[in-house]
């Protein structure tokens, strides 16, 4: 029998390919047939298929099989395929989808980074722009694109693609929240978060008519779950991980480093551009667009060509326990402007007309205070600067 092309090089990375599928039988024989061209290390999960399937996978004796009853969702076939490769002793598994989408010759561009970058993420970055690509297909990426920025201040050109290659020894021990199209992106996040790199790589891909494609996507129920996980994924990078990767960076060497350099380096920036960017940074930070001020306040800085890692540093004083203390000043500052006495509500009789009187208070009061702690910050930073940056010129 004839060795596959690229056989050799999969054995020494330890990779595999894992292809997921459910109800593909018009296209799986054919996938299946164009990967054992390059590998013979492939696993497919068959994910509660009710077609023929099973018929078709019976006829490829040389890979693995894993299959179970109910249809679960592709994140649970994927994170199920996780643990099957690394328990047969695969630390990386590149995956693509059954439906003909995916090219198999391109499993040389996920090997070639995968020597030089082991243990990485790795994203197909699919042509979108090509012929057949539905609407929603387009959007959607362009959707996905932004969280994933907001998220790990990563740009990815396709966060959608699912022709990808896993360092799955690093994450099929995890415990996920999701278990359908949605897991794709959480994994992608959380990896970020752990501190595996997440690149793209170039692949090509294949659209066919819209009346040939076999799709089990659901647009208004996935589309729903995907917004849902960005909220929560929103959530704990502005409650937890932000506020933790700027504490690692203050006690990091390399992390002071880059605040020494950020504030005395660059000798042809003024010292007023320096405190504005770090005024400009503690208003983003306490303005009351909570979520949003680095997505907002990134683009403007590059805008306005600001220094963006004072920017960033400054910004992050709404981190916890510190964005709790603004929370409620911004609330007691708004109360204050506006004549209302009251400045604890009473909570046992709440009303909507409360809500909207509270919330009012806050967006005025944290609208104030950052405009007034922002001048404060350029003032101060530009006493500072002016004082110390002397001294060293001495």
């Amino acid at each position: 029998m004839e060795i596959p092309v690229y056989e050799s090089r999969f054995l020494e990375l330890k990779a595999c390919v894992l292809i997921p599928t459910y109800n593909n039988a018009g296209t799986l024989a054919n996938v299946i047939n164009d990967v054992l061209t390059y590998t013979n290390q492939v696993i497919v999960v068959n994910d509660g298929s009710t077609d023929d399937t099973e018929a078709i996978l019976r006829q490829f004796p040389q890979i693995h099989v894993l299959s179970y009853m109910p249809n679960a969702g592709k994140g649970m076939a994927l994170r199920r395929g996780f643990k099957e490769a690394v328990k047969l002793g695969y630390d990386h598994a590149i995956t693509l989808d059954s439906d003909g989408q995916h090219y198999a010759k391109d499993v040389v561009e996920f090997l070639t980074w995968l020597e030089a970058e082991p243990n990485s993420l790795l994203i197909g970055a699919r042509n979108l722009d090509q012929e057949n690509v539905p609407g929603k297909s387009s959007f959607g990426n362009r959707f996905s694109n932004f969280w994933f920025w907001v998220n790990t201040g990563i740009r990815l050109q396709d966060t959608q693609s699912g022709y990808r290659s896993y360092p799955v020894s690093k994450l099929a021990g995890k415990k996920y929240f999701t278990s359908k199209y949605e897991f794709e992106i959480e994994v992608i996040v959380r990896a970020s978060w752990s501190g595996i790199a997440v690149r793209g790589v170039p692949v090509s891909v294949y659209y066919p008519k819209p009346e040939e494609r076999v799709s089990h996507f659901r647009p208004a129920k996935d589309f729903t779950r995907i917004s849902i996980l960005n909220t929560v994924l929103v959530l704990i990078s502005v409650l937890w991980i932000k506020p933790r990767d700027f504490v690692r960076n203050l006690f990091s060497r390399e992390g002071r480093k880059v605040i020494y350099k950020a504030a005395f380096g660059t000798p042809g920036e003024s010292n007023h551009k320096k405190a504005v960017s770090l005024g400009f940074g503690v208003f983003m930070g306490i303005v009351p667009i909570w979520g949003f001020q680095l997505a907002v306040g990134i683009p403007l800085a590059i805008l306005f060509r600001l220094n963006k890692a004072l920017f960033v540093i400054a910004a992050n004083i709404s981190i916890p326990p510190i964005m709790f203390i603004i929370i409620a000043l911004s609330v007691a500052l708004g109360k204050w402007l506006l004549g209302i006495e009251t400045m604890i509500p009473d909570f046992r009789n709440i009303s909507l007309e409360m809500v909207k009187e509270e919330g009012f208070a806050f967006f005025l009061g944290g609208s104030v205070l950052a405009i007034a702690s922002g001048i404060l910050a350029y003032l101060l930073s530009l006493s500072i600067l002016h004082f110390t940056r002397k001294a060293d010129a001495n």
